[in-house]
């Protein structure tokens, strides 16, 4: 780890914000795929396909 000096808090805060802000986006796709799956199922199924 490079020495980070006065800044250290401010390149850490900034840091845990991506991770942050980066694992919301992930979880939100991830939620996004799963409903637009189920949402898919039910409409093939009421379509009268099994796929």
């Amino acid at each position: 780890m490079p020495e980070l000096g006065k800044y250290a808090y401010e390149v850490m805060s900034a840091y845990a914000a991506s991770l942050v802000l980066l694992s919301v986006l992930v979880l939100w796709t991830l939620g996004s795929s799963k409903r637009a799956r189920e949402t898919l199922a039910q409409a093939e199924k009421e379509a009268g396909r099994d796929g």
